[in-house]
């Protein structure tokens, strides 16, 4: 059955560090995609989880260091295509890796890894997920039992699978996301990559080498015990999702797990945090 969505595109003045605060609080909201741009983002939430006062706790909106303008529109699910295809250009990072979209020419680089990201997050545009890629391409996953939790589109765990990780999991709550991770994890022909729609119930008895979570702030909080006890010895757990003013409850909630920060990856005012068990 199709999904209809709501989507607002937002103008924002000053865009930095406007946008990235809207998106913020957007996602806190319950809006699940984004896609920026020189003016500011358009972000998307599903119909059933709208309401007519979506936008009331947004506090930027109030804000008069910032003049946002929005406009409302109904988007039906196979329209996101060529939403999508109008404003994705390629990605690279650190010249080793490409995240490109089928219609892009196939560039030079050893990990080349081609999306269709549809309504899910994840294209490498962010600079989360931009992060976590570096986080990854920085790290020996060669034979490493991985954990991509709220995966997305699915590529930080088809770059783990092309750098050797195997085996790894892929989980998203949202069913638009499962079924694009499945689409990606086949189109790049991953072998390893076992995708499961749910939360982190779906871990009771897992253990992994390494977990990567890029979610939000509050999601985080709330399930990084369960991450920690997923962690098998010398594990090695990446957070992202979050402002540098949220790291030291990310740190707090982790020593209390017994997780130790170990390095931090920073891209404007968003950060991707190591710690390791």
């Amino acid at each position: 059955m199709s999904t209809t969505y709501i989507g607002y595109i937002f103008k924002v003045a000053p865009a930095k560090p406007g946008t990235e605060i809207l998106i913020a609080e957007l996602g806190y909201a319950g809006f699940e995609s984004f896609v920026e741009n020189e003016d500011g983002v358009n972000a998307y939430i599903q119909k059933d989880d709208w309401h007519e006062s979506i936008l009331e706790d947004i506090q930027i909106l109030s804000n008069t260091e910032f003049q946002i303008t929005y406009q409302e529109e109904v988007i039906e699910q196979v329209n996101w295509n060529e939403e999508w295809e109008k404003n994705f250009e390629s990605i690279e990072v650190d010249g080793k890796c490409v995240v490109r979209a089928p219609f892009h020419e196939k560039p030079a680089v050893k990990y080349d890894i081609v999306i269709e990201p549809k309504m899910s997050f994840g294209t490498g545009h962010h600079e989360t997920t931009h992060m976590m890629l570096q986080h990854i391409l920085n790290t020996d996953v060669k034979d490493k039992k991985v954990l991509d939790m709220g995966c997305g589109t699915g590529v930080l765990a088809i770059l783990a699978e092309m750098k050797g990780a195997k085996p790894l999991d892929a989980i998203d709550i949202d069913n638009w996301c499962y079924l694009n991770s499945l689409e990606n994890v086949e189109r790049n022909n991953c072998k390893h990559i076992s995708v499961y729609e749910g939360d982190v119930s779906l871990l009771d008895g897992k253990k992994y080498d390494i977990i990567i979570a890029n979610i939000n702030r509050n999601i985080l909080l709330s399930d990084i015990h369960q991450y920690a006890r997923c962690l098998n010895a010398d594990g090695i757990l990446f957070l992202s999702g979050f402002y540098t003013e949220d790291i030291p409850l990310i740190t707090e909630e982790c020593a209390k797990n017994k997780l130790k920060f170990a390095d931090k990856l920073q891209k404007n005012n968003w950060v991707a945090l190591k710690f390791v068990i």
